[in-house]
């Protein structure tokens, strides 16, 4: 049986990030057993528009709710607009209600 990579283990929890929520970089890095990996995530998500099965990278902001990540997306609005179909509200680059909305894999999942 394969290890997953760092990028994949990611993937996998970014996977499971349900509709409506969003989780940060660090707290994905904490559910994979790299807490200090806050950066390595945004590298993935920075490479995530190519994998395959799609990886909802729109669901990971920083852990104050800023979408940080959307120059990696084309055109850039496109983050804001995906999370607000979702019914996310943004507002200047920021997730409203951010506890709200916030997913915690730590505590949902079991990797």
């Amino acid at each position: 049986m394969r290890t997953l990579s760092f990028f994949e283990q990611v993937y996998e929890v970014v996977r499971l990030i349900p509709k409506g929520h969003v989780t940060s970089y660090g707290a994905i890095a904490a559910a994979i057993g790299a807490k200090k990996a806050s950066r390595m995530v945004g590298y993935a998500m920075n490479n995530s528009h190519v994998v395959h099965p799609p990886v909802p990278a729109h669901r990971v902001v920083n852990r104050q709710g800023l979408l940080t990540g959307r120059h990696h997306f084309s055109p850039p609005e496109l983050m804001e607009q995906l999370l607000q179909e979702e019914g996310i509200e943004v507002r200047n680059n920021q997730v409203q209600d951010f506890q709200k909305h916030f997913w915690d894999p730590l505590s949902e999942i079991q990797l």
